[in-house]
């Protein structure tokens, strides 16, 4: 299975298993399970874990602390790359940084100031561990290779595409690794492949919301906008395709649907 066991966890970070578990029992986190029905836990889940132990280190509360934590997981959800992130913390509150663009506002003296890239150099260990395992251990099926595929995107993204590469070849009909490889060969400039899994994608599951939004951004690349549109249109569960038919909508002068797709936008950002 891909994902970091208990133990692994524990190491890594300086708590007690006992302390892992607790935030399970919590609530904080929700583990993914083995095989055994072991915990296994995922590189956000090792970043609030690392963020917990600051907090403990700071003598914040238990109940102020997990008050924090749950704040902070909903933080990371929306952010891109969570190997980018710095994290900042005091008693009052939690800060995340990504790039220019900052949670909440530093108040008081800074007891906890790391990088999550540290971190995941760390964690890297763990996740090239998996990769080798899986490479000579054969026994992955296709869903644990696209598990271990995201490991991978947050520690080592240059690996990913082929633990994606793997779980389409024991499953050809897995959309979602066809997705994800497919974001990665577009961000890699590669828009030609990048096409072809989106397609393969759609051909499995025609209503995949991430499928037909990034062949939107394809055909928004190559500036044909009408192909943009017609699938941004085709994705209004995702709040991007809102702000990009929007945009598109002002370029053609129909500020109606301008302003429409704006409201639709924010509308599904506060959802979030």
């Amino acid at each position: 299975m891909s994902g970091y066991t208990t133990r692994e966890v524990s190491d890594l970070i300086g708590l007690k298993p006992d302390q892992v578990r607790h935030y399970v029992r919590r609530s904080l986190l929700e583990p993914a399970r083995g095989a055994q029905g072991e915990f296994r836990f995922d590189f956000q889940d090792v970043v609030l874990l690392r963020t917990a132990k600051g907090l403990l280190e700071s003598n914040v509360s238990t109940r102020r602390a997990l008050k924090l934590l749950l704040k902070l997981q909903n933080e990371l959800a929306c952010v891109r790359s969570l190997a980018a992130v710095r994290i900042f913390a005091d008693g009052n509150t939690v800060v995340v940084r990504e790039d220019s663009t900052v949670w909440d506002a530093e108040s008081g003296q800074v007891r906890m100031d790391f990088e999550v890239q540290e971190l995941a150099k760390s964690v890297a260990n763990l996740a090239n561990g998996n990769l080798i395992v899986a490479r000579e251990a054969g026994a992955y099926d296709s869903d644990e290779w696209y598990n271990l595929g995201l490991d991978l995107e947050e520690v080592e993204p240059e690996r990913a595409p082929e633990a994606y590469a793997r779980a389409i070849e024991l499953n050809p009909r897995n959309a979602d690794a066809h997705v994800n490889l497919g974001r990665l060969m577009q961000l890699r400039g590669n828009l030609k492949q990048a096409k072809r899994h989106y397609e393969r994608a759609l051909s499995v599951a025609p209503n995949h919301q991430l499928a037909l939004y990034n062949l939107g951004t394809v055909f928004d690349e190559l500036n044909e906008m009408e192909s943009a549109a017609e699938f941004y249109r085709r994705a209004p569960a995702v709040p991007d395709a809102h702000f990009n038919l929007s945009r598109i909508s002002e370029l053609r002068g129909d500020e109606l649907a301008a302003r429409r797709h704006m409201r639709d936008y924010r509308r599904l950002l506060d959802v979030e």
